[in-house]
């Protein structure tokens, strides 16, 4: 193919994203897309299983030895706790209950949150919205790796390293970046996720705790669900900046494999993109697409061409905000 991503800078573009556009001819040829929008009925019910589902294991690891809850935190739990943070992205875009029932929303998120054991939901609301907005912008969105990142991270090991540590960056970066005050709802969201996890740990001990927040770290990390945060937006192939993923394993994170799509219409939910590429397949089916999030992962690890480096970065203007 000719063109190596280099490791030394980012991919600095001086175009808008490619969504827009894309968006309004989509819409334009196929209007009735616009019926795929609004809330998914069915994700409440499958979320409150979901919780429910990781309640109950808690209960059932509470007498297990160390090696166990570490065993079944990372094969088992760590999975909900990930797709838990997908749903939250689901949620985020007010697929729960509605752009009309936004602060429902907010709160079914607070709710999604209790198994993952550290408060999460309400951040990453704040930030997504410029994930969106200026994809790729500098400064403005924290998806995109630090310069330090970018020059660190840039063998194998030290990759490896970093997808280790993905959920510390993840937590971290946005302070940095592009530090935000801190709001209402994300006290909220403090308070109300570490009051359930004190009354785990009086119920149940420290067990169940453990067993949650490290099935959350680990599983967001070097994983097989993990491949969604590299497949997403790293450039594997020079002047595309989103993929797609239309594997088995969008039946547990919501079809966020479905990316280019979701990009196109973050008001559709995941449920419904499978239908957005089938209606337009022509802008969908020719632009390049991965087939494994654990393939995704062993190329960023071991192709001297990619790394922390290897996203596409924009000048943004902000917008106004109505």
């Amino acid at each position: 193919m000719g063109n190596r991503v280099t490791r030394e800078d980012f991919e600095w573009v001086y175009t808008e994203q490619p969504h827009t556009q894309r968006r309004k001819e989509i819409l334009a040829k196929y209007p009735e897309i616009k019926t795929l929008m609004g809330p998914d009925p069915h994700l409440k019910w499958i979320v409150s299983g979901m919780v429910f589902t990781q309640l109950l294991a808690c209960y059932l690891v509470k007498d297990l030895s160390w090696k166990w809850i570490f065993f079944w935190a990372y094969a088992f739990g760590g999975c909900i706790n990930h797709s838990l943070t997908l749903a939250i992205h689901d949620i985020s875009h007010n697929v729960a209950f509605g752009n009309k029932q936004a602060k429902w929303n907010r709160w079914f998120a607070v709710f999604a949150n209790l198994p993952i054991g550290i408060p999460y939901s309400a951040s990453f609301k704040k930030y997504h919205i410029d994930h969106h907005r200026y994809l790729g912008g500098d400064s403005l969105d924290v998806d995109i790796p630090t310069d330090f990142e970018g020059w660190f991270f840039c063998t194998p090991l030290r990759k490896l390293l970093w997808l280790f540590l993905q959920p510390l960056f993840y937590s971290l970066r946005p302070l940095y970046v592009n530090p935000k005050a801190i709001t209402q709802m994300e006290i909220l969201n403090a308070l109300v996720q570490f009051s359930v996890d004190l009354i785990i740990y009086y119920l149940w001990g420290l067990k169940p705790v453990i067993y949650l927040i490290a099935g959350t770290i680990l599983c967001l990390g070097v994983h097989p669900i993990s491949g969604h945060f590299i497949a997403e937006h790293y450039m594997f192939l020079k002047g595309y900046e989103t993929y797609s993923y239309y594997g088995p394993l969008n039946w547990l994170t919501f079809n966020v494999g479905y990316h280019m799509e979701h990009h196109d219409f973050p008001s559709i939910p995941g449920c419904r993109l499978p239908m957005v590429k089938k209606i337009a397949a022509e802008y969908y089916d020719n632009l390049p697409h991965h087939q494994s999030w654990i393939r995704v992962l062993w190329d960023f690890v071991f192709d001297d061409t990619l790394g922390p480096y290897s996203r596409v970065k924009r000048l943004c203007k902000l917008a106004k905000e109505s």
